[in-house]
């Protein structure tokens, strides 16, 4: 088996990392195929896109005393 198909995930395999990201760092390997597949995939990159927006609209739902001292 080649080395690059240990590297090769799918879609749903690089959502799962993208999701896994907010609660631990990656191993090495995942975090390497996770960046080759985002850079070969047209539709992950809008999701992390999605997760990274629910992540900051989470962020000043918790604390909207944060978001209202930065409008300031």
């Amino acid at each position: 088996m080649p080395k690059f198909t240990l590297l090769r995930r799918t879609c749903r395999e690089a959502a799962a990392l993208v999701i896994a990201r907010e609660d631990r760092d990656l191993k090495l390997n995942d975090a390497v195929a996770l960046r080759l597949h985002m850079m070969a995939c047209k539709a992950c990159p809008e999701f992390e896109n999605q997760v990274l927006t629910m992540r900051a609209a989470m962020g000043k739902w918790r604390n909207p005393a944060a978001s209202e001292d930065a409008k300031s």
